[in-house]
């Protein structure tokens, strides 16, 4: 019997290569054994980069959970029954939630995740429950890393939903920021599209990263900016290209409010100044600007480089400017916004916490505060700790102070495939099915003119013992006593789809919070093969219908319209294993998407941030002078998904890269094991070299610092603890983003005693990859 190859998609980026994969399954084993790009899928057509052979780790290892788990007094947790699990968590909500409500204090839970670490399904899921318990305390990895960019958006397009998408297949200029497309992906067959322009004498591309990364490598303009200076020169380069006159008048009239603002401002920048601070030569950024207007069609791929570095939101700003005044925008091969089916976020209007007066942006509070919002000394601190999918005691700022918070919550949950850090610490673990054993989805649908939608069916049944998401809200909202009863379910199950909601109405109007699962148990029984997860689309398959007819149409080559239309989707999105096109708009149609008529380029906040920049308040503190990358992003490592050691085919240890300089500064040699010191914390590491960085900054790489099983039942620590070295305090002042990309720490070498627990460490974990754990 031939294998069969199964249709999916990979998790490791927010690309999702549509992929097909083999998979084992006798004697017991739940393997992915080999890998391949879908050709099938419309967006990807078949690429795949070097991340996606790895995924059989994901589900499959000796940290799956398979049982609730309840913390005993000593710290240490016991398995019980689901229902057990799910009644006394019931019982505590209940009694928090109505002391709330007696005290009339905003509800006390915070909750992280909502779609994360592989599983996004069970976000809208988990949202109903936040939803119930009154509470708009919302964390998570986009609050750690990207709402700085949000909140520009929505001054700017009208919207922070209005997000914005790079037209790199057709572009004749590419400017990469903070960020390396050939190792990280982040666009759609990014390999290809780099090596593409690298090999057409017509195209051209600008990199702006302090180290020469692999697409540095290849482009025609590198700036090798100093740590933490992109503001300052991305400000220059926009003074130049007004000086030369470089703006489009026509793109400027017709499209955005607020030019002149901008230009006054950009016209006190002290060029040369500013670009001496950033350490470029000027002859250099003039190549630079010199590409820009010769460009037909820019685009700018920006990521976490800036978005996590100094001056991160102002960075998002000037970004934007870069393209919007040149008018590169709208136009093939520019930057665009794009259509959704459902929003990954939603909108906030200037709503502030209590506990740190921090702006929600949408919908979310910064990550970095969420060891405030329950260790505060205020009535109304957060109460209750709920994780879905995340697990902010490695992934966010300050670790000890994480844990802390963890420990002082009243209630604290982890639903997870995996015994993370955070769910060893948490009062009760629920162990949910991996993407792999179920329908899965991701939100991350961000493509323009043509947008596409995946929706996976599941390569294995779900390990015993496990449920998916869905199931385990649906549960605990039965023992919450919130849902209809069987009778009222039985008879909208039995309603066409069209009207479902509309019959739901009565019930949905006395507790909104209970639409997902009130779906999930009536339309969701209705779907073929188990695909009951899926029934939250639904609505948003409704919404898009009667917003965007005509893309949709065009998207699904179609005369249907309103909810007829939503149906073809809907049934598309059932039926397309390898992903479907939703909407498919024409170019000029991108004013569509916008909130405001046209696009305001003059923010005053952000304006007069730019004119306090001073570079004599921006050089290194002498106690901590290195710059560190705190989370770089290398050929094998992904996210904190994949937990064994042995995933990984290079880089064991997770190096510290380091120039040689530097590492001889302190008498070290590579090999060596070194303590990087921050004013926070000190974790020891090896040192590898790595000249390819500018002096003075070092490279730590993410998705380590997890407690794996040692093989002798201990645990053993992989790799180091990145998140020990953050200052929570250390962030962007709109977005609470942590700087994890300019990091000031110093290097010293190790003690004797730690290099000795180091190599002990090591050695237990190289002997776990020799053995495939």
């Amino acid at each position: 019997m031939s294998p069969t190859w199964h249709k999916t998609a990979c998790s490791l980026c927010y690309v999702n290569c549509g992929i097909e994969v083999l998979t084992d399954t006798d004697a017991g084993t739940r393997a992915i054994t080999r890998v391949r790009g879908d050709k099938d899928n419309p967006r990807t057509q078949g690429y795949l980069c070097q991340k996606a052979q790895r995924l059989t780790w994901y589900g499959n290892h000796n940290d799956r959970l398979d049982t609730p788990l309840r913390r005993r007094p000593d710290g240490t947790h016991e398995p019980i029954s689901w229902d057990q699990a799910l009644t006394e968590i019931a019982t505590k909500l209940t009694t928090i939630k109505n002391q709330d409500s007696a005290a009339n204090r905003p509800g006390s839970m915070a909750y992280v995740g909502g779609g994360g670490q592989g599983n996004h399904s069970g976000g809208g899921y988990g949202f109903a429950l936040r939803k119930w318990m009154n509470s708009t305390r919302f964390f998570g990895a986009l609050s750690q890393e990207k709402t700085g960019d949000f909140w520009v958006n929505g001054k700017m397009f009208g919207g922070q939903t209005n997000h914005t998408a790079e037209g790199v297949e057709d572009c004749d200029l590419l400017l990469v920021i903070g960020c390396n497309p050939w190792l990280a992906n982040g666009f759609n067959r990014a390999r290809s599209a780099v090596n593409d322009i690298k090999n057409d004498p017509a195209r051209k591309m600008i990199v702006v990263d302090p180290r020469r990364t692999e697409t540095a490598e290849v482009a025609d303009v590198h700036l090798p900016l100093r740590p933490g200076t992109d503001a300052y020169l991305l400000a220059a380069i926009l003074a130049l290209i007004i000086q030369r006159n470089g703006q489009d008048e026509n793109f400027l009239e017709h499209h955005t409010i607020g030019y002149d603002d901008v230009a006054a401002t950009l016209a006190k920048v002290p060029v040369d100044a500013w670009i001496a601070h950033t350490e470029v030569p000027r002859a250099d950024v003039d190549k630079a600007v010199d590409l820009i207007l010769q460009a037909n069609a820019m685009t700018v791929r920006v990521e976490l480089g800036i978005q996590q570095g100094r001056n991160s939101t102002l960075n998002s700003y000037l970004e934007k400017l870069l393209y919007l005044i040149t008018g590169n925008f709208g136009r093939p091969g520019t930057n665009a916004l794009h259509s959704w089916l459902m929003p990954l976020w939603s909108e906030s209007r200037g709503e502030r916490s209590e506990i740190t007066g921090f702006e929600y942006i949408g919908g979310m509070l910064p990550l970095n505060t969420l060891a405030e919002e329950i260790l505060a000394d205020h009535p109304h601190r957060a109460r209750i700790l709920w994780v879905e999918s995340s697990n902010p005691a490695n992934t966010a700022a300050d670790t000890a102070g994480i844990e802390r918070a963890i420990r002082a919550a009243e209630l604290s949950v982890v639903i997870d495939v995996a015994y993370t850090e955070t769910a060893a610490l948490a009062d009760y673990v629920l162990p949910a099915a991996s993407q792999h054993e179920k329908w899965e989805f991701t939100f991350f649908d961000f493509e323009f003119p043509t947008n596409y939608f995946h929706l996976r069916p599941p390569l294995f049944d779900p390990l015993p013992g496990t449920l998916v998401e869905a199931e385990i809200y649906t549960r605990l909202f039965d023992k919450l006593g919130v849902l209809p009863d069987q009778s009222t379910l039985d008879e909208l199950t039995n309603t066409d789809r069209a009207s479902l909601l509309k019959a739901a109405a009565p019930i949905l109007q006395e507790n909104p919070a209970i639409a997902p699962i009130l779906l999930y148990r009536t339309l969701g029984r209705t779907l073929p093969d188990g695909a009951a997860t899926a029934a939250v689309l639904w609505p948003g398959c409704l919404t898009l219908a009667k917003r965007m007819p005509i893309p949709v149409q065009r998207a699904l080559q179609s005369t249907n319209e309103g909810p007829a239309l939503a149906a073809e989707l809907f049934d598309r999105i059932l039926t397309s294993p390898s992903g479907t096109p939703f909407t498919q708009h024409e170019y000029d149609e991108v004013w569509q998407l916008m909130r405001h008529d046209r696009v305001n380029l003059a923010v005053p906040e952000l304006l007069s941030w730019l004119e306090k920049l001073d570079p004599a308040n921006d050089r290194p503190d002498p106690d901590f002078p290195l710059s560190l990358i705190n989370g770089q992003r290398r050929r094998h490592n992904a996210n904190q998904i994949l937990r064994p050691p042995s995933w990984r085919r290079t880089d064991p240890d997770g190096a510290l890269h380091v120039r040689t300089d530097d590492l001889k500064a302190i008498n070290a040699n590579e090999g060596d094991w070194v303590a990087v010191v921050s004013r926070t914390g000190r974790i020891v590491v090896k040192a590898e070299i790595d000249d390819s960085l500018r002096k003075g900054q070092l490279a730590l790489p993410h998705g380590f610092g997890m407690a794996v099983p040692d093989g002798h039942g201990g645990r053993v620590l992989n790799g180091p603890r990145i998140n020990v070295l953050t200052d929570a305090t250390d962030r962007d002042p709109i977005a609470g983003t942590p700087h994890h990309k300019d990091m000031p720490v110093r290097l010293e070498p190790a003690t004797a005693e730690e290099a000795e627990t180091a190599e002990r460490d090591a050695e237990i974990v190289h002997a776990l990859i020799s053995a495939g754990s």
